[in-house]
């Protein structure tokens, strides 16, 4: 038995964490962070796939039966080919879940309209894994897509109340309901964007449906794990969490705070 290892290319994933643990709170889980290359937003599809594997690879060879990637780059543009190469290789009673295709499922469920905006970095936008997924499961739903480069900055800086904070959030949605303006349903499809929310809501209609990942993602958790117990019996559970760097520890600590709003302690990895 091991825990459920959680992987992010940064801090962002702490977010989707924080709900595993709040929903799911038996379970052990254990953190890594790649926040030595973060980001991988701008990063080519190879060099994501390369990187993520190298994580994924580090969680198995620590005991996690289940990995989650939790975070929307590395789901858009690594997981597929590590689920069907990969892992068959590596450890094929172990499973790699991302946390986009949650988040398709639910959206369809959501929008009255039909139209639905997606935020997101430079590459979950290009690598066009939310519009295939959205096409495949609703072919009706209409999708408008817009990367937002500087969010995460702001976010990482501490600046998400700011008022710069609040002009960047305001440039991008004007450029995003100007190209839609039925849009009913927003995608926040970048895990650091909710620590945004309080600006998204001043620059979008009243009523409009925001999309969170962390509670869609946590739901689907926790009926994964009900409907393969073959997984969930080898997921150890004494509610404990570790957090793992590949950046300083000390770095991610102090960044960390600004995600959870509390203390942690973590541990720098190596790799390669």
């Amino acid at each position: 038995m091991g825990p459920i290892g959680v992987f992010d290319s940064g801090y962002g994933g702490l977010t989707i964490l924080e709900e595993f643990q709040r929903q799911l709170p038996q379970y052990d889980y254990l953190y890594l962070g790649d926040n030595a290359r973060t980001p991988y937003g701008n990063r080519s599809f190879k060099v994501v796939y390369e990187y993520t594997l190298e994580a994924v690879r580090y969680l198995l060879g620590s005991g996690c039966p289940l990995v989650i990637l939790a975070c929307n780059t590395a789901s858009a543009k690594a997981l597929r080919s590590i689920q069907q190469n990969d892992l068959p290789r590596l450890s094929p009673e172990s499973r790699v879940l991302g946390i986009l295709r949650p988040t398709v499922e639910a959206v369809g469920g959501i929008t009255l309209t039909g139209h639905v905006g997606l935020l997101g970095t430079q590459g979950t936008v290009q690598s066009g894994s939310y519009a295939i997924e959205i096409a495949k499961l609703h072919p009706d739903i209409r999708l408008t897509s817009l990367a937002c480069p500087m969010w995460v900055p702001i976010v990482e800086c501490g600046e998400y109340d700011s008022p710069g904070a609040d002009y960047f959030v305001g440039k991008y949605l004007d450029r995003l309901f100007s190209a839609d303006p039925q849009i009913d349903t927003l995608i926040l499809g970048c895990t650091h964007y909710p620590l945004l929310l309080n600006q998204i809501r001043k620059h979008t209609p009243q009523g409009l449906n925001i999309i969170s990942q962390g509670p869609l993602v946590a739901e689907s958790l926790a009926d994964y794990l009900d409907r393969h117990p073959e997984i969930e019996s080898r997921c150890s559970r004494k509610g404990q969490t570790r957090y793992l760097t590949t950046e300083s520890s000390r770095i991610f600590e102090e960044m960390a705070s600004i995600f959870t709003r509390r203390d942690i302690a973590a541990n720098q990895v190596s790799l390669v």
